[in-house]
């Protein structure tokens, strides 16, 4: 058995993998990799897939769901433009690659960006308190995770201005209030299904109010949502693997039973972190992630070691990203916590062999 503690594509439910595949073979006659986007039986698909994230999000009235293509990286202009408003300002809050991504985006299309908050001084390893949101701004634009870090938002920025959030690492892992949000966009590929689709749950207010003069009709969720996520051919597959996660989901107690069992592997890791002599956390303590844990070893010399070791347990996916160097245990929804369980053992024979 491969524990799987990779930053993305995502696990998924071995469940789901075996119904998928059963599709990839026969989808009602045909494969689910060939069957028509516009056939009634796709349509079933995209109509529970839009469905079911309202049931596991309770998303309120007065909002819709949209499936798109272009990851959150195209969601970064997405987002922008279709919350343009007069002003042509928007507040930022910077706190690694993938916001500062999105920033660089906003001030591509013209927008006037206040970076009013940032951890960039202490290399991204802390989540920005002490500020004051702007209010003469069209919108707040901050990413509740950061999955190369390691650092999560324990609670949304305060400001009277509509809020817009990138949830892509960490969507259904916990709960959360829809209605707190103007505009969520996600990346499918942590938490939802496989790389190729795109989530947005967007107030239905915010549609149609830009003022942008650059407005390609991809990018407009208006029209998107009239299309029902059928403006052109959708990520088929990935569409129908989230419908099959989502299932999945609220068969197992949803969104608020997922939070416990996230919370405890988180628990279970960043003890064994903080108890451990060899090994120190890489960022501050009230804002560690529990979907993306990173580490370091106090001694680059015992890392030779370690690697042997967790490697041999049949663990996958370990090695810190290229920028930050050390060790990131993603633990995503479907990640057992036995899994956790095997990396805490390693990190433990480790340091009595070597303490």
């Amino acid at each position: 058995m491969k524990h799987n503690f990779g930053a993305g594509p995502c696990i998924l439910p071995q469940d789901v993998f075996k119904q998928a595949a059963d599709a990839v073979i026969d989808f009602n006659g045909l494969s689910i990799l060939e069957v028509s986007h516009r056939h009634k039986d796709f349509v079933a698909v995209m109509d529970e897939a839009l469905d079911l994230v309202k049931k596991a999000l309770n998303v309120p009235n007065g909002y819709s769901v949209a499936y798109l293509q272009g990851g959150a990286t195209l969601g970064f202009a997405i987002s922008a433009l279709n919350m343009m408003r007069d002003t042509k300002k928007a507040g930022y809050i910077n706190t690694g690659t993938w916001a500062s991504g999105a920033i660089k985006e906003a001030k591509k299309l013209g927008i006037d960006v206040n970076v009013f908050a940032s951890s960039e001084d202490k290399n991204f390893s802390y989540i920005p308190k002490d500020y004051i949101a702007p209010s003469d701004v069209d919108f707040i634009h901050y990413t509740s995770n950061n999955t190369i870090y390691g650092t999560q938002f324990k609670a949304i920025p305060k400001t009277d201005r509509p809020l817009v959030c990138d949830m892509s690492s960490d969507i259904f892992s916990q709960e959360i209030n829809v209605g707190d949000f103007d505009l969520i966009y996600a990346g499918a590929q942590k938490n939802l299904g496989p790389a190729g689709a795109t989530l947005y749950i967007v107030k239905d207010d915010v549609l149609g109010k830009s003022t942008s003069p650059f407005m390609p009709t991809y990018f407009d969720l208006k029209q998107q949502v009239e299309k029902e996520s059928m403006l052109n051919t959708p990520p088929v597959f990935s569409v129908y693997v989230a419908m099959l996660n989502l299932r999945n989901l609220l068969q197992n107690g949803g969104v608020k039973a997922m939070e416990a069992k996230n919370n405890a592997k988180g628990n279970l890791l960043y003890a064994e972190i903080d108890a451990n002599p060899l090994f120190v956390g890489s960022v501050a303590k009230e804002d560690r992630s529990n979907m993306n844990a990173t580490f370091l070893l106090k001694e680059d010399s015992h890392q030779e070691l370690f690697d042997k070791m967790w490697k041999e347990a049949g663990i996958v996916g370990l090695p810190g990203h290229r920028s930050t160097g050390g060790y990131r245990a993603s633990m995503y929804n479907a990640l057992p916590l036995e899994s956790v369980q095997v990396l805490v053992d390693v990190m433990k024979e480790f340091t009595r062999k070597n303490g």
